[in-house]
């Protein structure tokens, strides 16, 4: 039966942690998810720009292929907790590290597929079918990515710092997301015939030189810390995600209510402002640059954050996130809506690095701390994707819609805060869990 208590706290007695050790572990794991997160954020810059026009049938109007786009942005998604529970179950039962080589392996061959795919005017509709049934896999394969890259990490860290060795795990995901964007920030410079006859292609072709480098990088890390206790201990379990379904409910619903404004907010910043952006009239080369230049920030910033919950607890610096989604709601579209590049780029720095960035730099040791060792992968992958599907999976499609429909920013700017909203009440109802407000528990 597993344990109902979190991460243990420090003591005394606790054995001196390898710091050459752990930052090979560290370096490691941000490389890995950086690759890996680079294959999964394709599709959401691709669905922005180019997709709706290149396999999905046009209507009346430009926005309605988007909307299809995103319609199978949001499949992904939908197939994130079906990856969680798989990846959640295999990571508890038989370790991290090999979870987390079938997890890259799945998307790096999808990824590189949708750069093959023939198009609308090549195949029919056989051509939106494929595009789907690759985003299906690319979402399986993220839905066991984050738990496990996360744990990677937080479990060989001193339980004094996890919140700063956690937020590099973020790293990793925010740099797949920079890296991403600046391949077709690159690719874009082509004349646009050729962009949409095959530069298109370009960035999800690269992702096999890619599957190959973060394939080795993985294979060469060491177990975590925590699991290999579990496992010498004899205290895994079987079927970890019943397990934790019994014993950690609570846990897995204050989980997906941190990530409603994180994810949702996160994918309306960087996936639907780029539409937006376009229907005012504002060149996807401006756009793309101030989430370039925002997530650069954010890195940095992620890192900040992790290191204050160490300081003051996750509780305050998630709900600085949390409350400052809510405030910067509308100003964000107000910004936007300046059309002065400095104005814009205003705007992405106050979503991203700062709403964005607290919240995100101290999920990974706020939610793992929620769970004990032996249920952690599968409790994490629970929360984290079940709430992706309605948040991240949900907001760009529902905002494009809004948008298709009242031609204005201001129901999408309700929609940040009713999201803001909901995070502020999860966190009401979460305890605190970092080391220095959580007492010793025997057996933790």
């Amino acid at each position: 039966m597993a344990s109902t208590h979190p991460l243990p706290v420090a003591s005394a007695a606790a054995p001196p942690v390898d710091r050459k050790a752990l930052r090979r572990v560290v370096a490691a794991s941000v490389a890995g998810n950086a690759l890996e997160w680079y294959d999964f954020f394709l599709y959401s810059t691709a669905a922005a720009l180019v997709f709706g026009e290149l396999f999905f049938p046009k209507g009346t109007s430009p926005l309605l292929g988007t909307l299809a786009a995103f319609a199978g942005f949001a499949v992904g998604f939908a197939a994130r907790p079906i990856g969680g529970v798989l990846f959640g179950h295999l990571g508890d039962r038989y370790g991290r590290k090999g979870a987390l080589v079938w997890t890259l392996s799945i998307m790096g061959g999808a990824t590189f597929l949708i750069g093959l795919l023939p198009t609308y005017a090549q195949a029919g509709l056989w051509s939106p079918l494929l595009l789907l049934v690759l985003r299906v896999l690319q979402g399986v394969a993220s839905g066991g990515e984050w738990g496990g890259g996360v744990l990677m990490i937080s479990e060989s860290a001193p339980p004094e710092q996890r919140g700063f060795y956690a937020s590099w795990s973020q790293i990793g995901v925010g740099g797949g997301f920079v890296l991403s964007a600046a391949v077709f920030f690159i690719v874009q410079m082509l004349p646009h015939a050729e962009f949409m006859a095959w530069g298109w292609r370009v960035p999800f072709l690269l992702s096999i030189g890619i599957f190959g480098i973060g394939v080795y990088i993985r294979s060469t890390l060491p177990e975590s810390n925590d699991f290999a206790k579990a496992e010498a201990a004899g205290r895994t379990t079987r079927m970890p995600v019943l397990e934790v379904i019994r014993t950690h409910p609570k846990a897995i619903l204050i989980a997906m209510g941190l990530r409603v404004a994180e994810n949702g907010g996160s994918y309306i910043f960087l996936a639907f402002s780029l539409v937006y952006g376009r229907f005012i009239g504002i060149s996807s080369s401006i756009m793309l640059a101030g989430v370039m230049v925002s997530m650069t920030v954010e890195l940095a910033m992620m890192l900040f954050w992790g290191r204050l919950s160490d300081k003051i607890g996750r509780k305050p610096v998630y709900m600085i996130g949390a409350v400052g989604l809510i405030l910067v709601a509308f100003p964000f579209f107000m910004l936007l809506d300046t059309k002065a590049p400095a104005l814009i780029w205003l705007a992405f720095l106050l979503g991203n690095p700062v709403c964005h960035g607290a919240m995100i730099g101290t999920q990974p040791s706020l939610m793992g701390e929620l769970f004990s060792t032996e249920v952690r992968y599968s409790g994490m992958a629970l929360g984290h994707e079940i709430a992706s599907v309605f948040a991240g999976g949900l907001s760009p499609l529902v905002a494009t819609a809004l948008l298709a429909k009242y031609h204005a920013p201001w129901p999408v700017a309700l929609m940040l805060i009713a999201m803001g909203m909901i995070t502020v009440i999860a966190l009401l109802c979460a305890r605190e869990t970092s080391p220095h407000a959580a007492r010793e528990r025997p057996g933790a």
